[in-house]
């Protein structure tokens, strides 16, 4: 039953390989599969495709999530109902509608086949014929990309550059075996919640997450760190290695990391990654969603007499890369501290409304949260209709 509903399937991807990378380098390194995410040009210059970078390259991090974490096997027993509960997505483009409708989402064996299409986004596999997860890794896109939900909740086409805030990448790290006799660490990956992850925590040994942030609207963004570290493609290359397990390159003296890969499979496609990253827009906001005369109050409101764009400046809405201390900005300085400028830059607002909880903590619900927010930081001595005159103008942006 489990086998030949795994063929049903496998069979619509058979003899397609549209969705997988297109570089015939042939390199390999200790994660055991080839480093394909580019093209090799008539000069030899391999050419990488910014796009397949973000959504399908996971650096050779096999050698994480499949050597160390064994996260293949304990793949192999969720059944696709219970990988949605968890936030992960699927991408309904390559996955026929009609067999789609027939799959058994309460069965394991439904999983490795929509693996085996690259259906799962921001989750890489290699399946074998029998419908084994013999190797499995982790892309950008697991966190910085959900799908529109068109298919049903969790199911549809992709949506590159927004973060997913139902993923639980604490709880999904969590049920490795790995954690079998590190208990106390179990529970904190479990304690983070859906939306949250923390980048320092396997450095530091302090756990407080941050919001997974959008990837998009980052263009002429001068720092994409809520802390202001460097720009895109330093916390790509970041991430890459030391979170993802990436075999790349990332040196930091002052981080005390020194994490050399011969080949690097990281390098090499940040600027590709980072030119892809810089090409998302930020979603416009639904018209109907706010009250425009309102709206164009709070605008005047925002420029002038509440101060906003003291900060939120310019195009890009952030004064970047300017950075504010904690104090400064009424913010928690316990994630900057962690950080190599114990600072925070200010956020660029962009598509404000599809993405709350706000906040690099999460610590504002909503909108009218973030304003109250600085009403009581900065005693703008706002009032109530001014207030909503704000929110309608942040949810406009």
């Amino acid at each position: 039953m489990q086998h030949a509903l795994f063929l049903l399937l496998a069979a619509c991807h058979s003899g397609d390989d549209s969705n997988a990378p297109s570089d015939d380098s042939g390199r390999t390194d200790d994660s055991g599969r080839t480093d394909d995410s580019g093209t090799t040009d008539d000069s030899g210059t391999v050419k990488y495709d910014g796009q397949a970078v973000f959504r399908h390259d996971t650096f050779g991090d096999e050698v994480f999530w499949t050597d160390v974490l064994h996260m293949n096997e304990v793949v192999q027993t969720i059944d696709p109902t219970t990988a949605l509960a968890v936030g992960l997505k699927v991408d309904a483009s390559v996955v026929p509608k009609e067999v789609l409708a027939k799959a058994d989402l309460t069965d394991p064996a439904t999983t490795a086949a929509l693996l085996s299409l690259g259906a799962v986004v921001g989750i890489e596999a290699d399946v074998d014929k029998d419908g084994t997860i013999t190797r499995l890794g982790v892309t950008c896109a697991l966190c910085h990309s959900t799908v529109d939900d068109s298919v049903l909740p969790g199911v549809g086409l992709r949506v590159d550059g927004q973060p997913n805030r139902t993923l639980d990448p604490g709880l999904i790290v969590s049920l490795s075996p790995y954690w079998d006799d590190k208990p106390d660490l179990r529970k904190q990956l479990q304690s983070w919640g859906p939306g949250f992850y923390d980048p320092y925590w396997n450095h530091d040994g302090i756990s407080d997450p941050v919001v997974i942030p959008p990837a998009y609207g980052l263009a002429d963004v001068a720092l994409e760190t809520y802390t202001g570290e460097g720009p895109v493609s330093y916390w790509n290359a970041y991430v890459a290695v030391t979170q993802m397990g990436g075999q790349g390159t990332f040196v930091n003296k002052e981080m005390g990391i020194d994490i050399e890969h011969d080949p690097d499979l990281v390098t090499p496609k940040l600027p590709a990654l980072r030119d892809y990253q810089l090409s998302l827009a930020a979603p416009a906001p639904d018209p109907k969603s706010f009250d425009a005369k309102a709206a164009e109050r709070g605008a005047k409101l925002f420029a002038g007499s509440a101060g906003c764009a003291d900060c939120h400046m310019g195009e890009t809405f952030t004064d970047a890369p300017t950075l504010h201390a904690a104090t400064e900005v009424g913010q928690d300085p316990a994630y900057a501290m962690r950080s190599t400028t114990g600072m925070y830059r200010t956020t660029p607002l962009r598509g404000l409304s599809s993405h709350p909880p706000y906040f690099h903590d999460g610590s504002a619900a909503t909108l009218e949260d973030v304003v109250l927010h600085y009403e009581a930081t900065f005693t703008l001595g706002l009032e109530t209709d001014q207030v909503a005159d704000l929110v309608s103008y942040l949810q406009s942006l």
